[in-house]
């Protein structure tokens, strides 16, 4: 109904994983042919995705009219990946198979060309080579262009661990057989660092959904947090990297995980392992809380972004322990913070411990920054991912703060957004009065700025993946939005589908 409700972030995030498939699949080369092509055909003029496809067909000899599929066809492709190792043959066979579950309006997919970049590692994180077609090498791209395909490795002399997807060579969500040893053995040393950060965030995902169902690994958490510190110890790796690795999946990430979600448990269950790291790491991120202090001249080029990057992980980390030491580490953090970043670093910090130094240090902030609006944004982002139970009522007061305007699109996206996206654990409160604020701020806003307003209405749609009183209250609200007179097409649009959608 509005073209407006057409420009998510899937638009441009898959889009540019789409275009990078492209180059995965005909070669840099080819692909710098194409750009060329298609900037000396097109420039200056309006023109259609079919035109840019056809520039990459022309530049590299291809036929790619399967590959315009990825623009019309809705939904994520799930890419399972199965093994099976000869160790007489050294043979590696691999069974890869692709399914698209249906979307509205779709209820049949057809299969997608998917390149799956992939490399081979040894028990002790060593790379393998091996054979593909005669041509040795240690790392290949396989492209499953049908629902199913098999292709067999050689010369592989040893059990291996496979390393698929690596760069994230498509927008898919990947399984396989691979047993929990074989990501640690990823976390710690594959070269691929995609697969490397992903190996982890497996781990700490199975760990926390497994917490959150009432079946925690204690075991299996202790060995994580062996891991990552393992991990930490790396001389070699980046420190923005370390940070990386320090970063639990989200509460919405795990949400999506969970059918159906508990968000309170979700929340207990990630806190409980950022604890544990907490605890079996206390030394090492000291040290590097530490270690990592600027004391010279402020740098904003990558390798300082870096190191405080993971000085402010490390000392987050430290803050879901909140002991006296880790008190103090914290609110001296910010007082000697001589840039924003660390200032955000320290306040997030003492956010997590709470009481009179957070709230000192928040005014202090707010003095500090009151003259530069964005940074005053993340100030009210901040207050708005408070995880203590009084949140909701903190965002209800700071509506009426005087740098608090309803009108301003940044502004509310920082306070209303935030606490409805970033902070599930209050927002689904079972009293459903998170829910309640949402709808109240949406109908509000409809009223001057639709676009705005549709965004805001997101955190709602997902009713259905919630727990089932959870998932009535938001539908009632949605259902209270829709019956609203003179409601506009953008919020109307978004409600009415989230309530229709089988």
């Amino acid at each position: 109904l509005k073209i407006d409700n057409f420009y998510t972030a899937t638009i441009y995030e898959k889009g540019s994983e789409v275009i990078g498939m492209l180059k995965t699949l005909i070669g840099a080369e080819a692909f710098r042919k194409g750009m060329d092509l298609y900037f000396d055909r097109w420039d200056g003029h309006a023109t259609t995705v079919e035109a840019f496809i056809e520039c990459f067909a022309e530049a590299s000899g291809q036929d790619l009219t399967d590959f315009f599929a990825w623009y019309e066809q809705a939904g994520t492709p799930r890419l399972d990946v199965r093994r099976t190792y000869d160790a007489d043959a050294q043979t590696l066979r691999l069974d890869l198979s692709q399914t698209t579950p249906p979307t509205p309006g779709q209820a049949s997919k057809k299969p997608l060309p998917i390149p799956v970049r992939l490399g081979l590692l040894d028990g002790e994180g060593r790379t393998l080579a091996f054979e593909r077609d005669g041509q040795a090498t240690d790392e290949t791209v396989v492209v499953l262009n049908a629902a199913k395909t098999s292709v067999t490795l050689t010369g592989v002399d040893r059990e291996p661990v496979l390393s698929a997807l690596r760069g994230f060579s498509a927008p898919v969500v990947l399984t396989t057989d691979a047993a929990p040893k074989d990501r640690y053995v990823q976390l710690a040393a594959d070269p691929d660092l995609f697969n490397r950060w992903e190996a982890g965030q497996d781990l700490a995902r199975d760990l926390m959904l497994a917490r959150s169902a009432g079946t925690p690994d204690e075991v299996g958490e202790e060995r994580y947090a062996e891991a990552v510190g393992r991990a930490l110890s790396d001389q070699a790796a980046d420190p923005a990297f370390k940070a990386l690795l320090l970063s639990l999946p989200s509460e919405t990430e795990l949400a999506l995980a969970q059918q159906p979600a508990d968000p309170a448990a979700i929340h207990l269950a990630r806190n409980a392992l950022r604890a544990r790291l907490a605890v079996h790491l206390a030394e090492e991120l000291g040290r590097l809380h530490t270690g990592l202090q600027d004391l010279g001249e402020f740098s904003p080029d990558a390798a300082g972004a870096g190191r405080r990057a993971l000085r402010n992980m490390a000392l987050e980390i430290l803050a879901t322990d909140p002991h006296a030491e880790n008190a103090e580490r914290a609110y001296g953090h910010y007082e000697a913070a001589g840039n924003m970043t660390d200032a955000m670093g320290g306040l997030s910090a003492l956010m997590q411990i709470g009481g009179e130094p957070f709230e000192k240090a928040l005014a202090d902030f707010y003095e500090r920054w009151k003259g530069e609006p964005l940074v005053i944004d993340k100030w009210f982002a901040l207050q708005a991912r408070a995880p203590d139970e009084g949140a909701l009522g903190r965002v209800l007061g700071l509506t009426a703060h005087p740098a608090f305007d309803a009108k301003n699109p940044n502004r509310l996206r920082a306070l209303v957004g935030t606490f409805a996206a970033g902070n599930p654990a209050r927002f689904h409160d079972p009293s459903g009065a998170g829910y309640q604020f949402l709808a109240d701020q949406i109908l509000m806003v409809d009223g001057y700025n639709p676009m705005t307003a549709a965004r805001l209405l997101e955190p709602l749609g997902g009713w259905r993946r919630y727990r089932p009183d959870l998932g009535a209250l938001m539908r009632g609200q949605l259902e209270r939005i829709v019956a609203q007179p003179s409601l506009s097409k953008n919020v109307y649009e978004l409600a009415s589908r989230a309530l229709a959608e089988d």
